[in-house]
C-alpha cells in the first residue's frame, strides 16, 4: 500500500469522488451535503491523497486549510466494493502527521449522522478525535457530528 500527493487527474479518482458526491446526496438532504466536487478539491488550500495497492485505488483523503494553525479533513472516502484493507487508517494518519508538521493545534471534521456513517465515526474516535460543535462556516443540524483532533504543541 502506497500514499500518493495527488494531482485529481486520473480518472479512477474522478470515478471514486464521483461514487462519494452521489453517495453522500442518497445519505443526507442536499443542503446538508459539505463534500467537495473535483473542481473544489483542486483549491490551492487543499492537499489531497490517494491510496493504492499497485494501479487498484484503494482510497483518498484531503486536507484544507482554514488557517495557519487549523486545518479540515475533506473526502475520506473508500471504495465500497474495497473497504476493510486499512486504506482509510493510512491516509487519515497521512493527514495528521501533515497537521503535525504545518503545526496545526487542530483537526476538524464534519461527517454524516446516518447509520451508514458509524465506521467513519469509529476510524475516526480511535484516531483521537472527540465531538465537538460547528467549526468554520458550519452550523448545528441533526444530519451533521462535528468532530475535532487538538494536536499538542511541539518545540521548536
Amino acid at each position: 500500500m502506497r500514499i500518493e500527493f495527488d494531482d485529481l487527474s486520473r480518472p479512477a479518482i474522478q470515478e471514486l469522488l464521483s461514487e462519494h458526491l452521489a453517495n453522500m446526496y442518497e445519505l443526507s438532504p442536499p443542503e446538508q451535503v459539505f463534500a467537495l466536487d473535483l473542481s473544489k478539491l483542486k483549491s490551492p488550500d487543499i492537499t489531497f491523497w490517494t491510496v493504492w495497492d499497485d494501479d487498484l485505488l484503494l482510497g483518498c483523503g484531503a486536507l484544507k486549510e482554514l488557517t495557519s494553525r487549523h486545518g479540515e479533513i475533506k473526502s475520506m472516502r473508500t471504495p465500497q466494493k474495497l473497504r476493510g484493507r486499512g486504506a482509510g487508517r493510512a491516509v487519515l494518519h497521512r493527514i495528521i502527521e501533515t497537521a503535525r508538521q504545518r503545526r496545526y493545534s487542530l483537526v476538524s471534521l464534519e461527517t454524516g449522522t446516518h447509520p451508514a456513517f458509524l465506521a467513519a465515526q469509529q476510524l475516526y474516535r480511535s484516531a483521537g478525535f472527540q465531538e465537538s460543535g460547528p467549526f468554520a462556516n458550519y452550523k448545528e443540524d441533526p444530519h451533521s457530528l462535528f468532530m475535532e483532533l487538538r494536536l499538542p504543541e511541539s518545540a521548536a
